[in-house]
């Protein structure tokens, strides 16, 4: 805790202390971990038009359950996620970001980014709370799918439903295009120690960051269109969660090549998240 407590200074302002970098790089670690068996079981669905399990949180945790170690390894998964909601958290509550960004706000971070990193937090938080209870075998690690559709059938159930459901699903669309076009912009480089790379690692992790972006995007965006129909329908049928969304590729024109090339984005964002335990500027 002292050597917590020496990373806040008197102004709010959080510094990049060994405490809160190594809490950084090993939820980055662990959320690596997830999307490579995501993009692992989504590429087997592409391929064989089933694939050995969900192609989503629950699945993965299935899939790292099964392996020798396995429960051994979800309990580090549970510590990492812990890490990664401890470092966002403290990312929202201070002046001054530890987050990589440059400063052009006078080194005050914006209230806006400040809230981001807090909802972050909350998101992290309930992942670490869904994998500590599919761990101790308590359940959590809930189907996407199934969530989806629960979560979508309650909320228009309330007064107003139809509008919640619709602005959550538009709000999703809203950050999947928005993380699809910082892809193209490469603004995460902003924040990797790029000069510390070489000029061909630099070019690697571009491409995976690009890649693995994209595909990241395109899902949550697609996440948000399911929403959406499923609120101008009126039919919580219609919602649907990462493994329905990602099926729903397949069905596509291009058939099972885009789910493929998707699949494939998915399990380098996985890389990509390796790649910023190692070189985020935190």
């Amino acid at each position: 805790m002292v050597a917590t407590a020496r990373e806040f200074r008197s102004s709010g302002e959080v510094s990049a202390g060994p405490f809160l970098r190594a809490a950084g790089r090993a939820g980055f670690t662990a959320r690596g971990v997830v999307y490579v068996v995501i993009g692992y079981l989504a590429l087997r669905i592409a391929l064989d038009g089933r694939g050995p399990d969900e192609a989503d949180r629950e699945g993965a945790l299935r899939q790292i359950a099964a392996r020798p170690g396995g429960t051994l390894l979800l309990w580090l998964l549970v510590l990492g996620f812990a890490c990664m909601t401890l470092w966002r958290a403290a990312a929202a509550i201070s002046h001054g970001g530890h987050d990589g960004h440059d400063g052009h706000d006078g080194g005050r971070r914006k209230p806006g980014k400040r809230l981001l990193d807090a909802g972050r937090a909350v998101f992290y938080a309930s992942v670490c709370w869904g994998t500590a209870a599919f761990a101790s075998g308590a359940g959590g690690g809930s189907n996407s799918d199934r969530a989806s559709k629960d979560w979508t059938a309650d909320a228009l159930a309330l007064p107003g439903g139809r509008l919640l459901v619709g602005a959550a699903g538009l709000a999703l669309v809203g950050v999947g295009v928005g993380i699809a076009v910082r892809a193209a912009l490469r603004t995460f480089l902003r924040r990797l120690d790029t000069a510390s790379m070489g000029r061909r690692t630099r070019t690697a992790v571009t491409a995976i960051g690009v890649a693995g972006n994209a595909a990241r995007g395109t899902v949550f965006a697609g996440v948000g269109l399911f929403a959406t129909t499923a609120a101008a329908r009126f039919d919580p049928g219609r919602a649907r969660g990462i493994d329905d969304t990602l099926r729903s590729f397949a069905d596509a024109p291009a058939g099972p090549w885009l789910l493929a090339v998707v699949a494939v984005g998915l399990l380098l964002f996985g890389v990509f998240s390796f790649v910023s335990a190692r070189r985020r500027r935190f």
